[in-house]
């Protein structure tokens, strides 16, 4: 098993939900670090029926055995669990562990979200810094950063296994939408908007349904973990902006496996969105794993000058552009400039695949291979 950064739940006694996407490694990460736990699978469809029926058998099983912590995996399941949770840790001083894959369920009005008796972390992708050595650029931007893409024979197989089951398993099991074509055809066209500004109403159009429809689409991916919009910049803006939101979904291999490529495709489309994906998946997971309080948006003016991606908080700001290409002229830094004429305070980073490092003016010019291996230092030196 990889190694993997999140070590915070460790750190204390109390309860705590883990969300995450399937098969970013919960569970494993779970049962390697809590080996005597009492361990409730509610995708188990006997268990599962049992406390749907009657949610509080869950006090007989967990109090029938003594153990130190119990884990739940996939808790939105059966959100009633919630209030007997509540009671035995409470009563009981019982500790849990309770996985999510779904926030759907769990952001209903009236869900018993514990009152802050249960910390909340996060489960992403894996990391480059969590892949170490065995951590290839080209091989991250074919196949993700999923763990199990590094233990089988086939990761393109693997990767389309993985996209059918969530729309068979978590969308048509759950009821999420009633024409599950129409979801799928959804998900396919949505790939075309990967680090995009999103057009909802194009997306209407070609999917064959209304625009409000569509907007429950995107809902539906983010409730699932697996996709999210990150809005424009506009603190103290000194331009005029555009509204509307970019689009990810949450692993560049997943996205990827979603992205139809015919021969009218240019691979540099899709090529040049999955290299913004592993970066902004990258910059996601190492924000949050050692809680350094970003936010995460893009920049683009009105007049269509953009910056990939702008970090904000209080450690400062820091401005990220991205280019595939192995060269670059000064006009492919011009919207940098343009920002860092408007936040004077900021850090700006110019990525690009070539493989020298440089500075124009203030901004840094990186190779994207060693910044995004070192994006953590990057992020915490300001």
């Amino acid at each position: 098993m990889i190694p993997r950064i999140l070590e915070e739940p460790l750190s204390n006694n109390q309860s705590f939900f883990l969300f995450g996407p399937r098969g970013t490694g919960k569970t494993t990460w779970i049962k390697s670090r809590f080996k005597n736990a009492l361990y409730l699978d509610l995708l188990d469809s006997t268990l599962s029926q049992k406390l749907l029926s009657n949610p509080s058998r869950l006090r007989n099983l967990v109090l029938a055995k003594v153990q130190d912590w119990v884990i739940i995996d996939e808790i939105q399941k059966i959100p009633e669990l919630l209030n007997e949770v509540h009671k035995m840790i409470e009563e009981n001083h019982c500790r849990f562990i309770l996985t999510g894959s779904s926030a759907r369920n769990l952001r209903k009005k009236g869900v018993n979200l514990l009152g802050g008796r249960a910390l909340t972390f996060h489960m992403y992708p894996l990391t480059v810094e969590e892949l170490g050595e065995r951590f290839d650029l080209q091989r991250s931007l074919d196949s993700g950063h999923l763990p199990m893409v590094y233990s089988v024979k086939s990761p393109t197989r693997y990767l389309s296994s993985y996209v059918s089951t969530y729309l068979q398993q978590e969308v048509q099991s759950e009821g999420l939408t009633r024409n599950l074509s129409a979801f799928s055809r959804f998900m396919e066209i949505a790939s075309f908007s990967q680090a995009q500004v999103l057009n909802v109403s194009e997306i209407a159009r070609e999917v064959g349904v209304d625009s409000k429809t569509i907007e429950n689409y995107f809902t539906i991916l983010e409730d699932l973990l697996i996709a999210d919009r990150v809005p424009v910049f506009t603190r103290k803006a000194k331009r005029r902006m555009i509204t509307h939101s970019k689009f990810f979904f949450f692993d560049v291999g997943v996205y990827r496996t979603l992205r139809p490529m015919s021969p009218l495709d240019k691979p540099e489309e899709a090529a040049g969105a999955a290299l913004e994906t592993i970066f902004y998946q990258e910059l996601k997971a190492i924000n949050d794993y050692y809680n350094l309080g970003y936010q995460i948006f893009y920049w683009r003016t009105a007049n269509n000058e953009e910056v990939d991606f702008v970090i904000y908080g209080e450690k400062g700001i820091i401005a990220f552009e991205i280019k595939r290409s192995n060269r670059f002229s000064q006009k492919d830094l011009s919207s940098l400039k343009l920002f860092l004429k408007d936040y004077p305070m900021a850090c700006a980073y110019f990525l690009f695949g070539g493989d020298i490092s440089e500075c124009y003016d203030k901004v840094k010019v990186i190779p994207f291979d060693v910044a995004i291996r070192q994006l953590k230092g990057m992020l915490t030196k300001q």
